[in-house]
């Protein structure tokens, strides 16, 4: 409430959309915005020296650590092409991890498509023995689609079909799944 109380005493206005996103059009018709996520805060604008005086002001209301232009955000790379004057995430040393947890690694393919259209998937696959439930007991699978949906919610939403997909039998999976 004091953060928010501050930023809206400062003109900017929070996002319907997303609590945790502030902004303000600048006199130059330019934007600036601060994003905050519990205590990680990332301030862009094309107009830097407003990045400049909102550090200052917040610095004054608050203790931050300010670490220099930003390179991660959130588990998220942040990768700036200054000539096309374009900024884009990529979750690739996420994905790295998450195939390393799941003991994958090497065995991962990579595929255009997120998931083929050949590729079916039914209740009938769930474990129907003893044994094919005991052997499902050891595999994350919800761990392993609760990790890849949120790389489809920050990065990747042509994940968005196979995890709808395969979150349907997160209750009950089976060797096919």
């Amino acid at each position: 409430m004091r953060f928010d109380k501050f930023m809206c005493g400062h003109d900017y206005t929070r996002s319907l959309y997303d609590p945790g996103v502030y902004f303000r059009k600048l006199p130059s018709d330019e934007y600036i915005y601060l994003l905050l996520y519990v205590d990680d805060m990332l301030i862009a604008s094309k107009n830097k020296s407003s990045i400049d005086k909102l550090k200052v002001q917040l610095s004054c209301e608050l203790k931050i650590k300010d670490l220099g232009e930003a390179r991660r955000i959130l588990g998220m790379k942040i990768e700036r092409d200054r000539v096309k004057e374009r900024v884009s995430l990529t979750q690739k040393a996420y994905f790295q991890k998450v195939l390393q947890k799941f003991l994958i690694g090497d065995e991962a393919k990579s595929v255009s498509s997120s998931l083929a259209p050949h590729f079916k998937l039914s209740s009938r696959m769930s474990p129907k023995t003893i044994d094919d439930r005991e052997y499902m007991s050891h595999i994350p699978y919800t761990s392993a689609i609760g990790s890849l949906m949120y790389a489809m919610v920050c990065t990747r939403s042509d994940l968005s079909q196979a995890m709808s997909m395969l979150s349907r039998y997160m209750h009950d999976p089976g060797k096919g799944h």
